[in-house]
């Protein structure tokens, strides 16, 4: 996520963006339900429809992350597979770099997918088998997908990332641990085409739409994809699945969402083995992102970001209780 300070809603900011590409001007009320945590995104229509704007600061991301980001979407929808599509800019650019009072950012614009987010409807069998199907579709396009613009990182640059921002906090040797415990074992895992390329990494309920004219899924925020094991994106798209599913319901949900996703992503593996592995890094990078997020402190912070400091304290604590274990 973003450092805290660039939480603050910044409708000037929002609406300068903005004017890099064309919209409908009496749509900015749609500002108001503007959201940030890894970026800000703000609402807006353009000739009627719905388009999301989406920045965030230089200094928080990766330029080639961002403009391989948008060559994968690129590659996915040439596939006719269901993604959040980008918007060229008046300049004919996907990327901008925006300079601004407030500094420079980087910005999109993508226009809204169809449906619903299947974290707000009922996950029936069909949803949850449509669920794990698309994931399966995602990593069958990703094994034949070969970049020639740029490349995103992968699973070893974002440990070596994490261990560059621990430096910064010498109390965290647990964490630091956790980071040569995951290198170890990441060693001894094979890698090919099957079982590791560029994934997702927050294929989530809430990240993935269901569009029930069309019973089929689209999928957003692609932010976060690196390369690393496809087993990464089925325990995590799990573990956002089982919050929401009523225990005596778990195994048949679970097993529903597994035979949606093989039926496309071709021959089965023992990938639950290597599930454990996935979480603990999954919760190493979430515990480090928030710990670089909330460093900063000031007097007299709103009182959001009071409340908002204490949730992040519990989750951290949750996240870190497996650090540096065998």
């Amino acid at each position: 996520m973003l450092k805290l300070k660039y939480l603050f809603h910044n409708n000037d900011l929002a609406e300068m963006i903005l004017k890099n590409w064309s919209y409908d001007p009496e749509s900015l009320d749609m500002f108001q339900y503007y959201r940030i945590s890894s970026n800000a995104v703000y609402p807006f229509r353009d000739q009627g429809k719905v388009h999301l704007l989406r920045f965030a600061p230089v200094e928080e991301k990766n330029q080639t992350n961002l403009a391989a980001e948008l060559e994968f979407l690129s590659y996915l929808k040439l596939n006719q597979y269901g993604v959040m599509e980008a918007v060229a800019s008046h300049a004919g650019k996907e990327l901008v770099e925006a300079h601004t009072p407030w500094g420079m950012y980087y910005a999109s614009v993508f226009k809204r997918v169809p449906g619903n987010q299947i974290g707000s409807i009922d996950l029936n069998d069909q949803i949850v088998y449509s669920f794990g199907e698309a994931l399966g579709k995602l990593h069958g396009l990703s094994r034949e997908y070969r970049p020639k613009q740029a490349t995103r990182w992968t699973y070893t640059d974002v440990l070596d990332w994490i261990k560059d921002v621990l430096e910064e906090f010498p109390g965290e040797t647990a964490a630091l641990n956790e980071v040569e415990v995951l290198r170890d074992c990441f060693a001894d895992w094979p890698i090919t085409q099957q079982n590791f390329g560029l994934i997702h990494y927050d294929f989530e309920l809430d990240n993935v739409f269901y569009d029930e004219e069309s019973h089929s899924c689209y999928a957003i925020d692609f932010d976060d994809a690196m390369y690393h094991w496809y087993a990464m994106d089925v325990e995590q798209s799990l573990d956002s699945l089982q919050e929401e599913i009523q225990p005596e319901q778990w195994e048949k949900k679970k097993r529903i969402f597994l035979q949606g996703y093989w039926a496309e992503a071709g021959d089965t593996y023992d990938m639950e083995s290597m599930f454990p592995a996935c979480r603990r890094f999954a919760n190493l990078y979430g515990y480090v992102r928030v710990l670089r997020s909330g460093a900063e402190q000031w007097a007299h912070e709103p009182e959001w970001m009071s409340g908002l400091r204490a949730r992040l304290d519990i989750a951290m604590a949750e996240k870190a209780k497996q650090f540096g274990k065998q």
